[in-house]
């Protein structure tokens, strides 16, 4: 019997929702690899990178099932994982390397994108420097340069700034705060629109688009997905921001365009397996890549299976499809 091992970030007891996720999906996909018929371990990947090639050298998997999305509570150690992975020729699911840290650090991302004629919002770096031609007054949104999940993100994260030393100054504030990288992107009030993209036999297979429609039932004076939208199942703003993969025939060239930039992203950043694209699209109809997600949640609620049922595939097709990519 081959052996599968899932990685995973570790997860205490008393940490955020954003990271408790993390082990719903240890559960999830253990129980279908087991169903596949995979000897099934998992192991918590640490910052002691000697132990836990240790313990993958005495567990000596077939493949490992990489659900890694921080370490120490940070995702700026995300490449760590796959780089060991890498290191020790172990095969693994979803993206390499190269691809977790061109897509985790958020600015580095937005710079690869401009030079690669990919429109994404102008941006202010924490240190002042403008990207993309930022211009003053405007509406910007101060968002954490590594963390996904939308960690920091609130309805005071909307700002306005009428100069570079007040846009300084509400980065400042988040940096404070959290203790993290931030900096301040122009803001879209638009259209929000996921992307998911699945790896199979033919190629990269592009699932059904999925729009946040954002409701007055929410209460928001900003239209963003922030963290209680996103995590926290009881709020006004989780209940008022659903996800929808309705819509009219007009959208279908809209559509169309989404699906090729996320291809373009897809082949720009070297990713594989599975991964998504999140947009916004302004009052012209131009969309925007906010971020590029190259390990989404595989939770059986994620937006990423959603997709993946609206296209035809069950939650167990969707794991075998990546198992069988490696």
């Amino acid at each position: 019997m081959k052996k599968a091992l899932i990685l995973h970030s570790p997860v205490s007891p008393d940490a955020p929702d954003d990271e408790q996720d993390t082990m719903e999906q240890v559960r999830e996909v253990s129980a279908e690899l087991d169903a596949m018929g995979f000897d099934t371990v998992s192991l918590a990947f640490s910052l002691n990178m000697e132990l836990v090639r240790n313990q993958l050298l005495e567990q000596r998997p077939d493949f490992v099932f990489n659900l890694v999305e921080s370490v120490d509570g940070q995702d700026r150690f995300i490449i760590l994982a796959p780089a060991l992975l890498e290191s020790m020729g172990i095969p693994f699911t979803g993206s390499g390397s190269r691809a977790v840290m061109g897509t985790t650090c958020k600015t580095a991302a937005k710079g690869l994108m401009l030079a690669s004629g990919i429109d994404t919002p102008p941006w202010v770096e924490q240190g002042g420097e403008a990207r993309g031609g930022p211009v003053f007054p405007g509406t910007f949104i101060v968002k954490s340069v590594w963390d996904h999940a939308s960690v920091g993100l609130d309805q005071d994260s909307v700002v306005q700034a009428g100069s570079r030393d007040r846009l300084a100054e509400a980065i400042g504030q988040k940096v404070r705060m959290y203790g993290r990288e931030f900096f301040a992107e122009g803001f879209i009030d638009g259209r929000e629109f996921n992307i998911s993209i699945i790896d199979g036999d033919a190629g990269p297979e592009v699932l059904p688009p999925a729009e946040i429609r954002f409701q007055e039932s929410a209460g928001m004076a900003h239209r963003i997905v922030d963290y209680s939208a996103k995590w926290r199942g009881n709020s006004k703003e989780y209940i008022g921001t659903p996800r929808s993969f309705d819509f009219p025939p007009d959208d279908g060239p809209l559509l169309s365009r989404l699906a090729g930039v996320s291809l373009e992203c897809r082949r720009l950043f070297g990713m594989a397996g599975y991964a998504r694209v999140d947009f916004r699209v302004d009052g012209a109809g131009v969309p925007w890549v906010l971020e590029v997600n190259a390990n989404p949640c595989l939770t059986t609620d994620s937006g990423f299976i959603a997709a993946a049922l609206r296209g035809g595939l069950d939650y167990s097709g969707v794991i075998r499809r990546i198992v069988g990519g490696i």
